[in-house]
């Protein structure tokens, strides 16, 4: 048990909390965040039923703590559009919605929820949006999400030693999924995991028949964006530093799409 909670002690001193969470325009408080998140002993030993409920309970925490598109506006008239073809995965029922956030970013959670910023919904044609999408089944499929989840969750337990001897996850307070959601937005992925995904959404825009080239398109955009300097440039580049070498993984999807033409 000593060495468990050096190790907690030692986690923890090489993470900062911030005092608030900026997604677009819109502030999230996470000063009460200090004391979140559960024990690093019960997360290192989360059951998938543990992680789909805590995946559960952050998507509604997300959808209640930014504005939502409706599903009558013209943003989600053309979201619907975009998905119409796919409600489900493999066997999970997904769910979508758009945040009324000038970001350009999107995101998945294990439980089949795909947010949508509506920044990106503005840079990029559908074809594109549905390639991000693509992308995003992609990690949900391999579980990257689950293990990124689960990774967010012991990142932000880190911070509070206290209670370290808990076996089971519990439902979480509105501080913990404040920390919560500050840990799995700056999740990062492997170099493996995203080319893994980015071929996933490289088939699956093959087989809901759009552009090839869409996934590559929507990379490079990502990249000419954050070279134009700026406020949205910037967040393009925070987003970056969690999805590294997107100029390569560019490259790399062109290439699929010429041998494809060829």
């Amino acid at each position: 048990m000593r060495k468990l909670f050096m190790c907690i002690l030692l986690l923890a001193g090489t993470l900062t909390l911030q005092a608030q969470i900026k997604i677009g325009k819109m502030k999230i408080d996470t000063k009460k965040a200090i004391q979140a998140g559960k024990d690093a002993a019960g997360a290192i030993t989360l059951s998938d039923e543990d992680i789909a409920n805590m995946s559960q309970e952050y998507i509604q925490w997300m959808d209640t703590h930014n504005k939502v598109a409706a599903p009558d506006s013209e943003l989600g008239k053309r979201l619907a559009k975009i998905t119409a073809n796919f409600p489900e995965i493999e066997g999970l029922k997904l769910n979508f919605a758009i945040y009324e956030v000038v970001d350009v970013n999107a995101f998945a959670c294990g439980d089949g929820s795909i947010r949508i910023f509506a920044g990106l919904m503005e840079l990029m044609t559908d074809d594109e949006v549905l390639a991000v999408i693509g992308h995003e089944i992609g990690h949900v499929v391999h579980q990257d999400t689950k293990h990124a989840m689960k990774n967010a969750y012991l990142r932000s337990a880190a911070k509070n030693v206290a209670g370290a001897v808990s076996e089971t996850a519990s439902k979480l307070t509105d501080s913990q999924l404040g920390a919560l959601a500050e840990a799995f937005m700056g999740a990062q992925f492997s170099q493996k995991q995203e080319f893994a995904a980015d071929d996933y959404a490289f088939d699956f825009c093959l087989q809901q028949k759009v552009d090839p080239y869409a996934m590559s398109k929507a990379l490079t955009k990502l990249v000419e964006l954050s070279n134009t300097g700026g406020e949205k440039a910037s967040r393009i580049q925070q987003m970056f530093s969690t999805h590294p070498d997107s100029e390569a993984r560019a490259a790399r999807l062109k290439e699929r799409a010429d041998k494809l033409q060829k």
